[in-house]
């Protein structure tokens, strides 16, 4: 199934498929297990399940005798497995259930919304001694709180911190027998909650309700935040008095509960005071030179010296690339001896001679490979890195950094943010010195590789005492010094990776398009500062393009490169439809499975991108990079991707060269 992440968060999913011919059963009791699992152990839980009309409307309809296919005829067969795992909860002695219905938060249609009411309706006759607590987060309902209230349900829950207005909406429109649960922790943070603020917002709950309906609670589940401070050793004191991590936001619920329900001005009131003043006043967090310089950025900063039509002879003159050029996407397999000598590094058991060492030889054996196996750009492979974020977040100002604040990524991978708690900059060189040494290396480009400003600030737990947008900025010209320095030091590629501005798109689309305006200027202002020679690659995860095809061209890299393997290049319609002017590398190999596809596989999939990207744009690679990939599979991919691309420069026509 294709791979896929929801709402605005950087939590991988996979989409379900739908067709004419699906039919639901129940095939896990895993719900039930883990009920009787904590009641043994005398804990009462509220099992969670994903809303039917969220799982509808999030999976994709794929059948290809009837493409216009109703996702919503599907509904009924659906809600008996949903009665089957409720009635089997009532039987294990459940009282509460909880349905997540994230969609909430978007633009719907009469369809989902029917089915909603449909659905519930159903349920509660299926499960009448169950009480049902109706969920949704990451935003506001707006026009859809009536309806909520209209369902037969016990308890709605709405996110007071990306939607307070939302608690008045439902104050008001609930019936006397629903109660209002009020996300007013933010479980998608990592910042001490502002008892004041919190306050205001549930008295006013308890003004238009009553203080036995009003209910308190974290935004959203706390799988999108590290588990608990007391995991942090070496974080100074001032830094960890401004966070809350899960355990932490636990506390602070039930801390805000019994304020709200007493008033009374305690001593964990004032404490919240004093770290709230504390962040507000340090002069960590403030740098002067760092807001003028964003002040001063004009028009002129984000764009390139010519147009693509006048780089892209340039840079053809410079490079000489072959049609169909081949390369990767950045790194190589984190073998563990990698990983083990990394940790030995950080533990002190290394020298930084000795570790540095290391990095020379396997920087130099990969480039020996890439030259071995025929790829026509290459890459230095990434092994100084740990992680994409992580790796820059360590070389500038105004980050900070944990031991154990794991979050899921997808399954059991999990990543570790870093916390950017003021201005941003670059103190000194971040890539240059691993880069320039892997070109001296090879008579071949080498690629220097940098994660844009938008992926730094969507991938890391942001400051939320200013605009995103500023901080995007800030990050942007840090970005920015080192692509010139990159390529005053002999680069003539260099890629900035943007896999998250997709996750970035707030929720509703009326609000889209003041976001991507300032997400592609940040772009342009990290990537604009180099000569037309210099060629500029970026790189986006898997995401539907339709909505914002625009703003991926008035990104104005030279080079795109895409995740498409995964939907066999479906994702490429966009582009169909939209005269997209620069060159693009849809995946020909999904590198999130060991699976090694065959030479024929990746020359289908070339062909079909072909058909809707003229041969002379096309470049071809992985769909990612290959960081969590083993050598053998990754090797005998490699080798079959190079013949692909060989075997389609024969069969192409003679059309000028990119």
């Amino acid at each position: 199934m294709e791979m896929t992440k929801w709402f605005d968060t950087n939590y991988h999913n996979l989409v379900p498929e739908l067709s004419s011919k699906t039919q639901f059963r129940l095939t896990s009791t895993k719900p039930i297990d883990e009920f009787q699992e904590a009641k043994a152990q005398g804990i009462e839980t509220r099992t969670v399940l994903k809303g039917p009309a969220t799982f509808l409307q999030l999976s994709k309809v794929k059948d290809d005798a009837n493409p216009n296919f109703d996702r919503w005829t599907l509904l009924d067969d659906l809600l008996m497995v949903y009665a089957e795992v409720l009635r089997r909860l009532e039987q294990a002695g459940a009282t509460w259930v909880q349905f997540d219905e994230p969609i909430l938060s978007q633009d719907l249609d009469q369809a989902p919304l029917e089915a909603m009411k449909k659905a519930y309706a159903f349920l509660r006759s299926a499960a009448p001694k169950l009480k049902f607590c109706l969920t949704t987060y990451f935003g506001p309902m707006r026009d859809h709180a009536a309806r909520v209230a209209e369902l037969p349900v016990d308890l709605v829950h709405c996110d007071a911190t990306r939607a307070p207005e939302d608690v008045e909406r439902l104050a008001k429109a609930l019936r006397k027998d629903q109660a209002l649960s009020v996300g007013v922790v933010d479980g998608r943070n990592i910042w001490k909650n502002n008892f004041d603020a919190s306050l205001a917002i549930l008295k006013k709950a308890q003004a238009a309700m009553g203080d036995e309906r009003v209910w308190v609670a974290p935004s959203c589940s706390l799988m999108h935040a590290p588990m608990g401070l007391r995991y942090e050793t070496q974080l100074d004191a001032e830094l960890k008095s401004w966070l809350a991590f899960s355990e932490e936001k636990l506390h602070e619920v039930s801390t805000l509960a019994e304020l709200a329900a007493t008033g009374k001005e305690t001593a964990a009131l004032k404490e919240n005071r004093a770290a709230m003043e504390s962040r507000r006043t340090s002069t960590r967090i403030h740098n002067p030179e760092v807001k003028q310089r964003v002040q001063s950025v004009g028009e002129q900063d984000m764009r390139r010296a010519s147009p693509y039509i006048r780089r892209k002879e340039v840079q053809q003159a410079r490079l000489n690339l072959p049609l169909f050029p081949t390369t990767t996407i950045g790194s190589f397999p984190q073998t563990k001896e990698v990983r083990a000598m990394r940790a030995r590094w950080k533990k002190g058991e290394l020298s930084n001679e000795d570790y540095n060492r290391f990095l020379a030889e396997e920087t130099t054996r990969v480039i020996e490979f890439q030259d071995n196996v025929g790829l026509d750009v290459l890459v230095h492979g990434e092994y100084e890195r740990n992680d994409m974020v992580e790796y820059f977040g360590e070389k500038l100002d105004g980050f900070t950094f944990t031991e154990n604040g794991w979050v899921q990524s997808y399954g059991s991978r999990c990543v570790k943010p870093p916390i950017i708690f003021g201005d941003v900059s670059r103190p000194e060189a971040m890539t240059v010195r691993w880069s320039t040494f892997a070109q001296s290396q090879t008579k071949k480009p080498v690629k220097g590789m940098l994660t844009g400003p938008v992926t730094i600030l969507q991938w890391s737990f942001v400051r939320d005492d200013q605009p995103r947008k500023d901080t995007t900025f800030q990050i942007a010209l840090a970005i920015r010094d080192e692509v010139v320095d990159l390529e005053s030091n002999g680069l003539q590629v260099i890629q900035i990776d943007e896999p998250a501005m997709r996750e970035g798109l707030p929720l509703r689309k009326t609000e889209w398009r003041d976001y991507l305006n300032w997400a592609a200027q940040a772009f342009r202002l990290a990537s604009s500062g180099v000569s037309d020679e210099t060629q500029i690659h970026t790189h986006m995860c898997y995401c539907e393009f339709n909505n914002f095809i625009d703003s991926i061209a008035a990104l104005d890299a030279d080079v795109i490169s895409i995740e498409a393997s995964r939907s066999d290049m479906e994702l490429l319609e966009a582009f169909k439809e939209f005269d997209y002017p620069n060159a693009i590398g849809p995946g020909v190999w999904d590198i999130h499975s060991p699976r090694v596809p065959s030479q024929a596989e990746m020359e289908d999939l070339l062909g079909k991108a072909a058909r809707v990207i003229p041969v002379e744009q096309l470049w071809v690679n992985p769909d990612c990079g290959l960081k969590t990939r083993a050598w053998p599979e990754t090797e005998a991919s490699l080798k079959h991707m190079i013949a692909a691309a060989q075997s389609a420069r024969k069969n192409a026509r003679e059309p000028a060269m990119v």
